[in-house]
């Protein structure tokens, strides 16, 4: 799994960073999102899907690997 992020289309919601810690955080000063691991562990491939599914900006981009 390889995790991208449209920061540009970013509207500081925050969900991701709630649904996925490990995975992502928000800039202080704005609120966009921050990438920790574009590559997680597949303990965290379903922590990532979740935060993909709930964005409300369809920000993060998930390809599967293979």
């Amino acid at each position: 799994m390889r995790i991208d992020v449209h920061t540009e289309r970013c509207i500081g919601s925050g969900v991701c960073a709630l649904v996925a810690p490990e995975l992502f955080d928000q800039r202080e000063d704005d609120g966009v999102v921050v990438l920790l691991d574009p590559d997680p562990a597949p303990d965290q491939h379903e922590n990532a899907h979740e935060a993909a599914t709930r964005c409300p900006a369809s920000v993060i981009e998930i390809r599967e690997a293979g």
